[in-house]
């Protein structure tokens, strides 16, 4: 698989991480039916994507570039849906998960 195609499929799992991470919000500890079943879907795809972006992608890049957008994807979720702003500390905080992430891509070398 072409590293192209590992990316699309690490976009995916990153679109779907967040909307599974929103669902888990919105479904109050599944107690509510359909939220609950759409994160649960959506955590499937979202495992699907990573796993078939890894087959390309080397796992470090690919779960860093993941777990790093997806964090700060669900802040902004957060933000914009529930107006969870986060305090200063926490704004540092995801400046520094985007820059490890940027850090990682850039400047990271595989042995």
């Amino acid at each position: 698989m072409k590293p192209l195609i590992g990316y699309l499929f690490l976009a995916n799992g990153i679109i779907f991480g967040i909307a599974s991470n929103s669902f888990a919000k919105i479904s109050e500890g599944f107690t509510k039916l359909t939220p609950s079943i759409l994160c649960i879907l959506f955590m499937c795809i979202t495992m699907f994507s990573i796993a078939k972006a890894m087959h390309a992608i080397p796992v470090g890049f690919a779960y860093s570039i993941y777990s790093g957008l997806t964090v700060t994807g669900v802040v902004l979720f957060a933000v914009l849906k529930f107006n969870q702003v986060p305090n200063a500390y926490g704004i540092i905080g995801i400046a520094f998960i985007i820059i490890g992430v940027v850090m990682v891509n850039y400047l990271g070398r595989l042995n």
